[in-house]
């Protein structure tokens, strides 16, 4: 394949919202209809198999407790902000570079999405099933003061298994799975094998109280100042993570890899299964935990 750069500008919708800039991509353009493309796989523009105004249009007309199925689509680029998907069904559907700055996506079905280079920003996926989707590089804040507030929420949703690289500071994880999800870095060093990649998930000041994070993997990730009150993070990969100050009151570590995590200032009161926590001799600043 051919390894040329080309400049993506994402201009705004007849219908308007934000503007999503230059987002770089190597290689050449393939169509991908109705099957996710690969985490390196460049997406065209105009390739969308569905308008705007068409989705506008059928959730207007869409009944309390219709869901309108936009399944197995083509999505890249739209601006769907504002949008109220009223529980829509968007399984398998690429969302690449789609806008949903201020979106209602409350429970709908997103599983195996493909959101990279998406805007989320407030955008509001509580009790959403994102099993198996992919979030990659995403917009999150409307200006570089990356202000929390515009972080997006996912309370109660199911992300087991998602893949994610990104910085999802202040996001709401309250009482969501994610089991076995990947929040790792993509590659070894950054901008490897792409034009910009993160060294690091950012999920600094995140609410994950009770949340389900079995298996899940953090490794590398700067989780300083969340919160993980009575959350199961049962054999979850949190080796050199900085944890400074998170606070782990009531949650369950047992089989969880401490190895080489920041724990100064870490609250660890009523923490289940510390005693089976893996990695805790090297982990730093265990003398300084809260216990």
């Amino acid at each position: 394949m051919m390894n040329a750069a080309r400049k993506v500008m994402v201009r705004k919708s007849a219908l308007g919202g934000a503007l999503v800039g230059g987002a770089m991509l190597m290689g050449v353009a393939a169509h991908v209809p109705t099957v996710l493309a690969a985490e390196t796989e460049p997406v065209p523009q105009n390739a969308a198999d569905m308008s705007v105004r068409d989705i506008a249009t059928e959730l207007f007309k869409a009944k309390p407790g219709e869901a309108p199925d936009y399944s197995n689509h083509d999505l890249t680029y739209l601006d769907l902000s504002g949008l109220n998907f009223k529980g829509a069904k968007l399984a398998k559907s690429n969302f690449y570079g789609a806008d949903f700055t201020g979106a209602n996506l409350r429970g709908t079905d997103m599983s195996g999405t493909r959101l990279d280079r998406a805007t989320l920003i407030r955008a509001d996926f509580s009790g959403a099933n994102l099993s198996g989707a992919s979030i990659l590089r995403p917009t999150i804040y409307s200006d570089l003061s990356e202000n929390l507030a515009d972080a997006p929420r996912f309370a109660g949703a199911n992300l087991s298994g998602i893949r994610v690289m990104a910085n999802l500071s202040g996001s709401d994880f309250h009482g969501a799975d994610l089991s076995d999800a990947n929040f790792t870095p993509r590659e070894v060093r950054a901008g490897q094998g792409t034009i910009t990649t993160l060294s690091k998930n950012l999920l600094k000041s995140c609410d994950f109280t009770k949340a389900i994070i079995r298996g899940g993997n953090f490794e590398h990730a700067l989780m300083t100042f969340s919160r993980f009150n009575g959350a199961d993070l049962t054999d979850a990969n949190l080796r050199n993570t900085d944890l400074s100050r998170a606070d782990f009151t009531g949650a369950d570590l047992t089989g969880a890899d401490l190895t080489g995590a920041d724990l100064d200032g870490a609250t660890l009161l009523g923490v289940k299964g510390l005693d089976k926590a893996k990695g805790l001799s090297t982990a730093l600043n265990f003398d300084k935990t809260i216990r």
